[in-house]
């Protein structure tokens, strides 16, 4: 299935390096999300413990090492996009290139088949789902998303745009209306 998808325009405007790192960023923000709402469900909310039922903080813990792990295959994702080596990704994950490309060949194999598959069809063979990550399949709500969640979280940035001013384009941004106003 090779239709087309109503991002494909806005898709177009960046290189798959710059897709893969909004997927990163917005991956590293869930992750950054999750901790927050540990944090702040452990100060500020401890009378609330008692609702949460046994277990409950391990829950969200554990959630954590599930998003971490998400933003690892986005960053190694990443990394090979930007031209990377398996040897220099291995190097910090402290285990030999073979082993990093073993653990990470089926992330990439998605990846790169979303770009020529963009939906699969669900079980009812009726809904189209897309199969590449959400920020990667419409860049366009990730750069407003991410732009506005570094502004209201990152002390002295002073950039407009400091997730997506710095994207690899593959064609001039003059070519391509603004989606922000």
């Amino acid at each position: 299935m090779t239709e087309t998808t109503p991002y494909d325009a806005d898709r177009a405007r960046f290189t798959r390096q710059a897709l893969s790192r909004l997927v990163l960023c917005d991956h590293a923000a869930d992750v950054a999300d999750g901790a927050t709402g540990l944090v702040a469900t452990g100060l500020v909310a401890t009378e609330n413990d008692p609702d949460t039922g046994p277990g409950g903080r391990v829950s969200q813990a554990f959630q954590l090492i599930e998003l971490a792990e998400r933003a690892l295959a986005s960053a190694v994702i990443y990394e090979r996009e930007r031209g990377s080596s398996w040897a220099e990704i291995a190097q910090y994950l402290g285990i030999s290139p073979a082993e990093a490309e073993e653990r990470f060949t089926a992330n990439l194999d998605s990846w790169a088949t979303a770009f020529d598959v963009p939906y699969r069809l669900d079980d009812t063979g009726r809904k189209r789902i897309p199969q590449l990550p959400t920020a990667a399949y419409d860049p366009a709500w990730a750069c407003d998303r991410l732009d506005t969640w570094a502004r209201n979280r990152l002390i002295l940035v002073n950039d407009e745009r400091p997730v997506s001013s710095g994207l690899v384009k593959s064609v001039p941004e003059q070519e391509f209306p603004s989606t922000t106003p």
